[in-house]
């Protein structure tokens, strides 16, 4: 799959070494912003066009929170199949160095279509990323997105709505769980068109005896008032 030019842009003149050192400290890390007003309005607005989904998941139903989100159906819409490809292409060697530090194999490979293709022949077929709408009241219990044996370390929320404008609340939450110690809790705060980078699962933290894993989830506060849309991209594929 061809990446367009203008997520590669993007991605690329975004300031990587702040990005990486936050995420070795904090486990996530903001961008600049990456979607103008007008595209966040467009994505949100494909939330009601169902055509575009293969599934639809309220959350109160399953005890994952309140609210509602939905898949992407294959073919994936070209922008955000582009943006996936150009993210996953920047993470990749972040994700190798992870893996080599936490002992595991260190196989990421370049590019997004060929790491889709292990995804694949490992039976996990759907794509991952989503549409999430949050009204008031709304909230997203700590999780984490793993849906198969493969999992890419790292993937990102975009916030398409405009805080303090659109919603008021729904702050993005992640929680790191450290060996042998209480559980540190981290809020971001997201300009309209701006993405959090975050851990999936596990990371490597650096430690007097050497490096350790702790374990990573996310959520969404509760939204005051308004309605929060989100944009959320995961790198590999569901079973």
């Amino acid at each position: 799959m061809q990446t367009s030019p203008a997520p590669t842009r993007k991605v690329d003149a975004l300031d990587w070494p702040r990005i990486e050192t936050e995420l070795a400290t904090r486990g996530c890390a903001t961008t600049d912003v990456l979607f103008s007003p007008e595209e966040c309005s467009a994505l949100a607005a494909l939330y009601d066009e169902a055509g575009h989904f293969r599934s639809r998941v309220v959350m109160q139903r399953h005890g994952f929170g309140q609210g509602e989100y939905q898949y992407f159906a294959n073919p994936l819409p070209p922008s955000i199949a582009s943006w996936r490809s150009a993210l996953y292409e920047r993470l990749a060697p972040l994700a190798n160095a992870w893996a080599v530090a936490m002992g595991q194999p260190a196989d990421y490979p370049t590019d997004h279509a060929s790491y889709l293709a292990r995804c694949h022949a490992a039976g996990q077929l759907r794509p991952t990323p989503l549409l999430l709408r949050y009204d008031e009241g709304d909230y997203n219990c700590l999780h984490q997105d793993l849906y198969g044996d493969l999992q890419f370390p790292l993937q990102l929320t975009v916030l398409l709505s405009r805080p303090g404008e659109d919603f008021t609340g729904g702050e993005f939450v992640l929680t790191e769980q450290r060996p042998r110690m209480q559980s540190r809790a981290e809020v971001v705060a997201l300009a309209q068109g701006e993405a959090v980078i975050f851990a999936v699962n596990q990371r490597p933290v650096a430690g007097t005896r050497g490096t350790y894993r702790v374990t990573m989830r996310h959520g969404v506060s509760r939204v005051r008032a308004g309605r929060r849309h989100t944009l959320g991209i995961i790198f590999h594929d569901a079973r």
